[in-house]
């Protein structure tokens, strides 16, 4: 008997269907690849065409310059070869998509990156019943399991109110976590001007190019410290403790990511104001998420698989981890 998805054939610079002869976020260039969403371990540039939601394929066009592009819009069917392929919302950043593929009877769905909390930044996540899902498994253990959105950013502000002469720079990945902290910034009621480092500028541009609301952004760089007092400052992780942060008036160093579960990661940061606010699904989500969607297998890609696979196993759904390359803890 042929195996459950065995159409479906994992290698370690990604996923492979022969079937429609196209590769899913491959890590290495190839002549036809699908691509779930923006960030650079999943989108990479150099493919011969890219199949992905016009939101990632102006991402990549921003990042890697003009994309061999074919926009597909959330919901779309198309047949690549032998098989039928869908993109629906991730819930991850602005244009993350699941990619549904339907072959010989069988149904399999590469979810990419995914979150299952609000986002006002892009659609929610959509569950797909299947036969095979692949999953991600980042925050895949038992420890991590995220706070309310909103109590995170109620942190900031109140910090932000309690040091009306000091400013709050919020370390956040450029693609996805800046905007999300904007934009849940602004549904909290805080409508004063955010500051941001040149770094976030072109991104958050875009994102209000799809229909984003942000807020008024202005750029920090060159601006008088009386100014930016009592105010918030977005910028990378890596320019939290920079030459570039000494600029800012003794500003209050808070990090917005999911690995601020872990006290140590804050500790080694400097961060004095940790958010744990991830765009990834936590332990919690990642396991409803399965029983929700009720596949006959799981397999899982990149993160802490171990501990997922055995929980599957555990309840009798077959799981396997997929031995990829080339996808990285992201500062989240």
């Amino acid at each position: 008997m042929t195996p459950l998805g065995a159409w479906i054939e994992p290698y370690p610079e990604g996923i492979y269907v022969p079937a429609a002869d196209a590769w899913i976020d491959p890590s290495q260039p190839k002549p036809r690849a699908l691509v779930t969403h923006g960030h650079s371990d999943h989108a990479r540039g150099g493919h011969g065409a890219v199949w992905a939601t016009p939101e990632t394929l102006a991402i990549m066009d921003a990042r890697y310059g003009a994309q061999a592009a074919h926009p597909v819009a959330y919901g779309e069917t198309l047949r690549m070869g032998e098989v039928q392929v869908t993109f629906v919302p991730a819930g991850h950043v602005l244009g993350s998509a699941q990619i549904v593929l339907e072959h010989a009877g069988e149904r399999g769905v590469v979810s990419g990156d995914y979150k299952r909390r609000p986002d006002p930044t892009c659609p929610p996540f959509e569950p797909q019943a299947c036969d095979i899902f692949i999953t991600e498994a980042t925050f895949g253990l038992p420890v991590f399991r995220h706070p309310k959105t909103g109590d995170e950013i109620d942190k900031l502000l109140a910090a932000l109110h309690a040091n009306p002469d000091r400013c709050v720079l919020v370390g956040a990945y450029p693609l996805g976590k800046a905007q999300r902290v904007i934009a849940e910034l602004r549904q909290r009621g805080h409508d004063d001007p955010i500051y941001l480092h040149g770094a976030m500028q072109r991104l958050c541009d875009l994102y209000v190019e799809h229909g984003v609301t942000l807020g008024e952004l202005r750029l920090a760089t060159g601006v008088p410290k009386a100014e930016i007092a009592g105010r918030i400052v977005l910028a990378p992780p890596g320019a939290l403790n920079d030459r570039w942060s000494r600029r800012l008036p003794d500003p209050i160093t808070a990090m917005a990511s999911g690995w601020m579960r872990i006290r140590q990661r804050a500790v080694q940061r400097n961060v004095e104001l940790p958010l744990i606010l991830s765009d990834h699904a936590d332990w919690d989500e990642l396991t409803e998420t399965i029983l929700e969607i009720a596949p006959k297998e799981v397999w899982v890609t990149h993160g802490r698989e171990d501990a997922l696979v055995h929980w599957c196993m555990t309840r009798q759904i077959k799981a396997r981890a997929l031995d990829l390359t080339g996808y990285e803890d992201e500062d989240d």
